[in-house]
Order: C-alpha cells, then structure tokens, then sequence
C-alpha cells in the first residue's frame, strides 16, 4: 500500500476533487486538516514551500508537496490507475 499523505481544508473543493479521486482508486491516505487562516499553515509550509491546499506527500515515489488539485488528480491516475 502506498504511503500517501493529503494536507487539506474542510469545505474545500479542490481538495474534495482529490479526496474523490483517492477514494475512486481505492487508495488508503493520512489526512491531515488544516487551519481555515493562512498564517496557521505552517505545517503544510513546510512540506510545500507555500500555504495552499491541497498538497500530496506520496514519500513512495519521492513526491515532497505536490500542490494543485488538477497535478495531483494526473499523478494519482498516472502512478496508481
């Protein structure tokens, strides 16, 4: 199984579009939730060099913080379809 790790927003519709397509593919991930206030994000920061959501850790296959709902649905459709 791989190691993945989604950093997310409640009521986020870029991360539901990613959450959606884990769930299609059947993939187990760590969920990590993020404060609603940018300057709270520190821990997703530091994964991915910046404070939006979503962000996918996948240390698997030496992704670190791949951000942008659309290139992370392609990386999971890509690496585990």
């Amino acid at each position: 199984m791989p190691n993945l790790e989604l950093y997310e927003l409640d009521g986020c519709p870029y991360c539901a579009k990613v959450t959606s397509k884990l769930d299609e593919l059947d993939l187990e991930y760590e969920s990590h939730k993020v404060p609603r206030s940018h300057s709270e994000r520190t821990e997703v920061e530091e994964v991915s060099g910046q404070t939006g959501v979503p962000v996918l850790v996948d240390e698997d296959n030496g992704v670190e913080g791949m951000a942008e709902s659309d290139d992370i649905v392609a990386y999971l459709e890509e690496t585990y379809a």
